[in-house]
């Protein structure tokens, strides 16, 4: 798929995701919402995906939100509650058009790695955190910005951050809208390592997912994502389920064997467990 503000193209069993605003740093304009929404949408079924990278082009990851696009939102005008009224719409589902762009990339089935460079502020940090793993370069300025607009994060962040690290620290950073490099994003867990070349280096991680059985890769982030914050009976009957569901199929079977004849195993498209 390519469009003009968001690229994804696949090869090896990886999604490279590019948003491609880079003349705005990627900022969050009406139709770069529905361009994320969109190329996330378009990789949910996608069985023959085994990861996603997701970065952006030019200079930065993402800005945030396109503020000279949202300019109305001071002025209290007719155009403002319209804009307004465009984020928060659900259209049936549970979370809003504005959660969504950050919400598609937690909700995939495959792992999905950020590469963070330039600036990741506000509407940007949070679909970075959107993402399963963060790898960011060492000079990013990476910041909950909302709190300088008026504003409280509001894409997500309150299924994201609440993983990383404890309510204490959270409430400092979203209080103050502090920017943080990457060594400071990594000393408070919202990067997961830090790296001279992020995107080399997740498009690296991602060749080693790519690797490994489709199934049990996704039917990990599945366990993880649905027990993380379950009682331990849900979570423990799901570890029991999705490896019930694993042993004995072709993908488990070719692991096996790949292993014992050390050779590079050969696997089938992932198997769907979205009834799972």
């Amino acid at each position: 798929m390519n469009t003009d503000l968001v690229t994804i193209e696949v090869s090896n069993g990886i999604a490279d995701v590019r948003l491609n605003r880079a003349e705005k740093y990627n900022a969050l304009s009406h139709d770069m919402f529905d361009a994320i929404i969109a190329a996330g949408q378009s990789l949910a079924n996608a069985s023959d995906v085994s990861a996603v990278v997701l970065s952006g082009n030019g200079r930065g990851f993402c800005a945030g939100l396109d503020m000279a696009n949202f300019a109305s939102m001071s002025d209290g005008s007719r155009q403002s509650h319209a804009d307004t009224s465009s984020l928060l719409a659900k259209d049936g589902q549970i979370e809003n058009r504005a959660q969504r762009p950050a919400l598609v990339w937690k909700r995939l089935p495959m792992p999905v790695i950020a590469s963070l460079h330039g600036v990741v502020f506000g509407g940007g940090c949070q679909i970075a955190l959107g993402a399963d793993i963060r790898i960011a370069a060492p000079d990013i300025k990476m910041s909950i910005m909302e709190v300088k607009w008026g504003l409280v994060p509001d894409m997500s962040m309150t299924q994201t951050l609440r993983d990383l690290m404890p309510m204490d620290l959270a409430k400092e950073l979203t209080f103050t809208g502090r920017v943080l490099n990457g060594h400071q994003a990594k000393d408070v867990g919202m990067v997961t390592r830090v790296a001279d070349d992020p995107f080399a280096a997740a498009m690296a991680l991602a060749e080693e997912i790519a690797g490994k059985s489709p199934d049990a890769v996704r039917a990990s982030k599945l366990l993880y994502e649905r027990a993380w914050h379950a009682d331990e009976r849900t979570g423990l009957a799901l570890e029991a389920s999705l490896q019930a569901g694993l042993i004995g199929t072709a993908n488990q079977m070719e692991a096996v064997k790949a292993n014992f004849e050390k050779r590079p195993p050969i696997f089938e498209p992932a198997a769907d467990l979205s009834h799972k």
